[in-house]
């Protein structure tokens, strides 16, 4: 995690919505993953698919702080999305396994093993 969050310059520019869900995405541990669902929960959305869009466009790829976006998976465990297409799944695996995240193969699909999922449950309200 990140302490302190996005600084007041980087939040500037971003919706309240925007800010909940990047400050969520930078709680979770390096060599963790969490869901849509999870970040969903965790900020009071409704919507797992607008915590989606929002990680879609995260503008801090690379910043400092960085967003960690590659970090957020489906519910089943697998991987979703990264840099915007489902193309893009295989980066976002490599960088997982880099960070020490597990995989197992589910009839062709990766899933994340459960020993590496992230819980909210201790993280403070953001």
């Amino acid at each position: 995690s990140y302490p302190g969050g996005l600084t007041a310059s980087q939040k500037a520019h971003l919706s309240r919505f925007q800010i909940q869900v990047y400050e969520a995405c930078m709680e979770i541990p390096y060599g963790k993953v969490s869901t849509y669902k999870s970040i969903a929960e965790f900020i009071d959305c409704g919507s797992n698919q607008a915590v989606g869009q929002a990680l879609k466009k995260n503008p801090f790829n690379g910043a400092s702080p960085p967003v960690p976006c590659h970090r957020v998976i489906k519910s089943d465990g697998s991987l979703g999305g990264f840099s915007g297409s489902f193309l893009n799944s295989d980066k976002k695996r490599k960088r997982l396994e880099a960070e020490g995240v597990i995989f197992h193969d589910d009839k062709g699909i990766p899933r994340v093993d459960g020993l590496c999922i992230f819980s909210f449950q201790d993280a403070p309200k953001v």
